[in-house]
């Protein structure tokens, strides 16, 4: 009885008027980023990055330092009310498309970028990776090799202005980046000309520019179709989530992704040019490898198509990896091994530590990660609605479109990738989100809205600089306890929708079937 009240409290809840009110979900959306570009200008504090001196008019903007010291106490829970907020305002607004709402998109985008752009007019903030991207960049201007030679080898023998700007923990970590990325890297380097400052503001162009192209080429994407282009907005250049995960932070997710979509743009023309896209995409980061399985899975039917986009994606690859950066080839596996704070990870490897010591508990979670990653997918496989990606004529089976195919292969590998994973951050989310907007609504968007929630809330304290212990208490509750045991829960609610959905096991081919035993009754795909 208890179960069935509760239920029915959240059903009214649900059923009332302001769950779908988009005045109210776009107000939260800009109250989200207002919250963050108001702490963002006070300068420097316990979120906002110390980004040296600044010695001409460039961004990131921000008042003098001393002007305003936020107190960690007013910082931090602002910004996480901020998110809070935020993902609110998505939520409602994802409610109401789903209940009709049909917006002005070129006023939406519009607002979506004006919100983009000024957050990269302040500093970063509650992640230091874009100060190890300078110090990357500042690596190569001097000469020397960023694949081999950490930025504390330089400034702990002499100074560097803009070395001795970089934080904790990765200080003492060579770049484990694509070819691609460590070129925009001197480059920004090149610009900033030895100061901090500067090169962290070309950085955030570096971050924002592709993040605009995303949203616009996925808008076009979405051809005429009004719907799906008011989700491709709020999933992309207007979702709070985003522009605070990889923007604030100035995270080179959207440097990454940019190639990958551009690439889903030319699939149903031109399989070659699709693979110079993903080819270029994996110059940047190898975890792109999901968004090339996605577009050979979406070929796998016409060889000839699918040699076209193996010869596409060769020669970026062959070209950055073989020519021009070889040793970036192994750089990421640097990466392995590790377990971020937040993730499903930790609830697991602390006890299991205690049984097997700390490095056997880690390899085999990682391990785990990857067979829980297979077994996620295929669940996703079975649940995720198909319906055709815009452009073709809708009497088309979306199951023999290789567009189509390829996005929603590319939201079920990042998505069971991204949850599963031992080591997850929010900023990856972007991966799923772009791919996912262009999808029908499903259960699937309210559990990347949860889980990245969470997982913002977590590194808004993702700074190494030094807390209160009342703070770290409560950052640490925040981080290993609910956000831990939220990604646990975004597990649990895959498995109950794949076994409410008919819990569909993998069968043998068709072929062994037919030899063997009886064809089975066909069964709807949900």
């Amino acid at each position: 009885m208890a179960v069935a009240g509760v239920r029915e409290r959240l059903r009214s809840v649900l059923r009332a008027p302001w769950t779908h009110n988009p005045v109210l979900g776009l107000s939260l959306i800009v109250a989200a980023s207002v919250v963050t570009l108001a702490v963002a200008v006070c300068g420097p504090s316990s979120v906002a990055l110390k980004l040296g001196p600044r010695i001409d008019l460039l961004p990131p903007w921000y008042l003098p330092v001393g002007t305003v010291e936020l107190n960690e106490w007013v910082a931090v829970p602002a910004l996480w009310l901020g998110l809070v907020a935020g993902t609110v305002g998505l939520w409602i607004c994802w409610r109401a498309v789903n209940s009709g709402w049909r917006p002005n998109n070129k006023r939406l985008f519009l607002l979506g970028s004006l919100l983009s752009v000024l957050t990269c007019l302040v500093p970063p903030m509650t992640s230091a990776d874009v100060l190890m991207y300078a110090a990357y960049g500042r690596i190569q201007v001097l000469g020397l090799d960023p694949y081999n030679i950490t930025p504390a080898e330089i400034f702990r023998q002499e100074y560097d202005p803009l070395l001795i700007w970089t934080e904790r923990p990765w200080q003492d970590t060579p770049s484990v980046y694509g070819p691609l990325a460590s070129g925009s890297q001197w480059l920004a380097a090149w610009l900033g000309d030895g100061n901090m400052h500067n090169t962290v503001f070309w950085l955030q162009m570096f971050a924002l520019l592709p993040f605009l192209v995303i949203g616009a080429v996925t808008v076009l994407l979405a051809r005429d179709d009004h719907k799906i282009q008011t989700r491709t907005i709020l999933f992309t250049v207007l979702n709070p989530l985003m522009i605070w995960s990889v923007l604030a932070g100035a995270h080179n997710e959207a440097l990454t992704l940019v190639f990958a979509i551009l690439g889903l743009l030319f699939i149903r023309r031109s399989p070659f040019l699709a693979g110079i896209g993903i080819g270029i995409a994996g110059t940047v980061k190898v975890s792109l490898v999901f968004y090339g399985i996605a577009m050979a899975w979406g070929y796998r039917r016409d060889w000839r198509k699918l040699v076209q986009l193996f010869v596409g994606a060769a020669i970026p690859l062959a070209i950055g990896y073989g020519l021009i950066v070889p040793r970036a080839l192994l750089a990421a596996s640097r990466n392995t091994g590790y377990i971020s704070a937040g993730s499903w990870a930790p609830w697991l490897q602390w006890p299991l530590a205690q049984v097997i010591g700390d490095a056997s508990s880690r390899g085999f979670i990682g391990w785990a990660g990857w067979g829980l990653m297979v077994v996620v997918a295929w669940m996703l496989s079975r649940v995720l609605p198909w319906r055709l990606v815009p452009g073709v004529p809708d009497h088309e089976d979306p199951r023999r479109d290789p567009l189509t195919i390829a996005v929603r292969t590319a939201v079920i590998l990042t998505a069971s990738w991204l949850v599963t994973s031992p080591y997850t951050l929010s900023w990856y989310d972007l991966t799923t989100w772009v791919p996912l907007g262009l999808m029908v609504a499903s259960r699937l968007d309210v559990l990347m809205m949860w889980r990245g929630l969470w997982l913002s809330l977590a590194y808004v304290t993702g700074r190494s600089v030094e807390f209160s212990k009342p703070m770290q208490d409560v950052a640490g509750f925040v981080r290993d306890g609910l956000c831990s045991g939220a990604q646990v829960a975004v597990l649990v609610a895959i498995v109950w929708w794949w076994w409410t959905w008919g819990h569909e096991l993998p069968t043998l081919p068709r072929w062994s079937l037919r030899r063997h035993s009886p064809a089975p009754s066909v069964q709807p795909v949900p």
